[in-house]
């Protein structure tokens, strides 16, 4: 039972009518694509600022980097990396800002100082206590699917259908509506590369559930495995736009990406086809 109405619908007003481009900001030393390049808060801002000036509607911020062999850190060092970024950003950005994050204490800290969406790569269910601060923040949240080990033999949708039914059960329990609910399948974790394109083939399953839909494969080492020839993350971006235009197709309703005017030009194509009458 919800004890508060959703506030996506608010924040996204166009959710559901177009493909949403969510821009990324890492304030991270070790990003697997821009690691170092935004940790200072001027960077940081200049940097939101143009993702909002080339058309994201939201831009989420992450301080810990979850690339395959990241090393965690503590909170207060997370905590530390987003908040002059969020502070600074609160108020003068013109799109709401999520917070990349599975830590309660961090999502607690950055809805205070002006975050509005948490963005959860652990599916609320590495700090359940998540859930709560979301709900008393009146913040919706991103739920997407991870794993700790990779099972290549697993039937890996699923597994995701296991696993949001779990994490469906934290929300609901903490008092999150679930009209302020995102479902992401988790591109790029805890699973095999031919678990990935499984996943992205077998979209509509997930889409099934009624939620809407993040997909976010922007620069990922998925794709680079498909180019004929070596490319780093920063050269992967037609292959991020197929993807997503893949995703989008298939029934994704926000991507998460790197390259913001490119994927904006991109989704307005999809959007003028699959959803005519809404194009704007």
């Amino acid at each position: 039972m919800s004890h508060r109405p959703a506030a996506l619908a608010d924040l996204l007003p166009d959710l559901g009518r177009r493909t949403l481009v969510m821009g990324i900001l890492n304030v991270t030393p070790d990003s697997f694509s821009d690691g170092g390049r935004f940790v200072d808060e001027e960077a940081a801002c200049r940097q939101a600022d143009a993702l909002a000036a080339e058309g994201a509607a939201l831009v989420d911020i992450g301080g810990e980097s979850t690339r395959p062999g990241h090393v965690p850190v503590p909170a207060d060092e997370e905590q530390a990396r987003v908040l002059p970024a969020i502070r600074a950003l609160a108020n003068r950005l013109s799109v709401p800002i999520s917070i990349d994050t599975y830590k309660a204490s961090t999502a607690e800290c950055a809805l205070a100082a002006g975050a509005r969406l948490v963005n959860d790569v652990w599916g609320l269910q590495r700090e359940p206590d998540i859930a709560h601060v979301a709900a008393d923040h009146g913040a919706p949240v991103m739920i997407m699917h991870n794993r700790e080990t990779i099972d290549p033999g697993l039937d890996i949708v699923a597994d995701m259908l296991r696993f949001f039914e779990v994490s469906l059960g934290i929300a609901r329990r903490a008092g999150i509506p679930d009209g302020d609910i995102v479902l992401d399948p988790g591109i790029g974790f805890g699973k095999s590369w031919e678990q990935h394109l499984e996943a992205l083939r077998r979209l509509p399953e997930i889409r099934a559930l009624g939620f809407p839909v993040l997909v976010g494969v922007s620069r990922k080492s998925l794709l680079g495995r498909l180019h004929d020839r070596e490319t780093a993350p920063a050269d992967r971006l037609h292959g991020s736009l197929a993807a997503h235009a893949l995703a989008a197709t298939l029934g994704a309703d926000i991507v998460r990406v790197h390259d913001v005017a490119a994927h904006v030009d991109a989704m307005r194509v999809v959007d003028a086809v699959l959803r005519p009458g809404d194009r704007r």
